[in-house]
């Protein structure tokens, strides 16, 4: 087995069923001692039953694995404390944070309320947030950490009825980038998985043909490879039914446009050239836009820029 987790410690949110089952199972069969966090609510966030988190967990001992269950609301800091306190003291570090949790509360933007909105941003955004920064104080003391953040085509891509899900799922992208710059010094790598799955946040949604195709079983290797030792760090990794594949934001070389010519008129007049993908970029940070285009006009004004 190439990939191995033995001695590592994986706290995986939502991990009652679907895809967070899924990835904590296959993490505690290569050895991970996992946290199989899950409140048991449902697909819409309501309720609670620490029934789900119990079974996975007896499923991981029954075969032979080592896993604990905690039901932390991850939107609560206080609860999400006490979880990372109880895996510390428990196993003594924290290795692998898999942000997988979330809720759907569909409805077109029209129709949707507000407090609708915000709770599917505060599940999904700030759920994901609030984990990571309880785990990141231990990952920098280790000098090693993996976290995975979990998005979707709904956010790369946009989905009919889903504004709220689809501006958190969004959202994981730039919570990654900035992570991945801040982890970069003490070996944190920073992913965000992008799945499309058949559970029972989409179930209704597939046609019943293509649920066996959509397995999350299909998904969870990439999972374990962006958490794993030689993982890639601030990687867009978009995973179904067994295909994998990396969704890249670029920028075009663009136009640089000065003075007088910088109008409305010929930003319309060249935006076929503003848009052509020939030598688009994959930027490292903001400041690499900032400098491509002051050393662009720079060039332009006849200018040496000591950049």
């Amino acid at each position: 087995m190439g990939i191995s987790f033995d001695g590592r410690v994986a706290i995986v949110t939502g991990a009652g069923t679907g895809l967070g089952r899924s990835h904590a199972m296959a993490l505690a069969a290569r050895g991970a001692r996992v946290v199989i966090n899950d409140m048991g609510t449902g697909a819409d966030g309501t309720g609670a039953s620490g029934d789900a988190a119990r079974a996975v967990v007896d499923e991981i001992t029954a075969a032979g694995g080592t896993a604990m269950a905690h039901g932390a609301d991850i939107a609560d800091e206080g609860q999400v404390a006490d979880m990372v306190a109880q895996t510390m003291a428990r196993w003594g570090r924290i290795d692998i944070l898999v942000n997988n949790a979330g809720i759907l509360r569909d409805k077109t933007f029209a129709k949707v309320t507000l407090e609708d909105f915000r709770k599917v941003i505060d599940v999904h955004l700030m759920g994901s947030a609030i984990c990571a920064h309880a785990c990141w104080p231990v990952m920098r003391a280790q000098g090693y950490g993996r976290i995975v953040f979990t998005s979707s085509g709904s956010g790369l891509y946009g989905n009919f009825g889903q504004a709220n899900y689809g501006a958190a799922k969004a959202a994981m992208v730039g919570l990654m980038n900035v992570l991945h710059l801040e982890g970069m010094r003490d070996d944190i790598r920073v992913n965000t998985l992008a799945p499309t799955a058949a559970t029972r946040m989409t179930q209704d949604l597939l046609p019943p043909e293509a649920l066996p195709l959509l397995a999350p079983e299909t998904i969870t290797p990439g999972l374990l490879y962006l958490v794993s030792d030689d993982a890639p760090s601030r990687v867009i990794l978009s995973a179904g039914a067994g295909t994998f594949a990396v969704t890249r934001i670029t920028e075009t070389q663009g136009v640089t446009l000065q003075g007088a010519d910088n109008t409305p008129e010929n930003v319309a007049a060249q935006f076929a050239q503003i848009t052509d993908p020939s030598g688009a970029q994959d930027l490292p940070d903001a400041f690499s836009q900032t400098r491509k285009y002051a050393v662009n006009a720079a060039q332009l004004r006849g200018l040496d820029l000591p950049w």
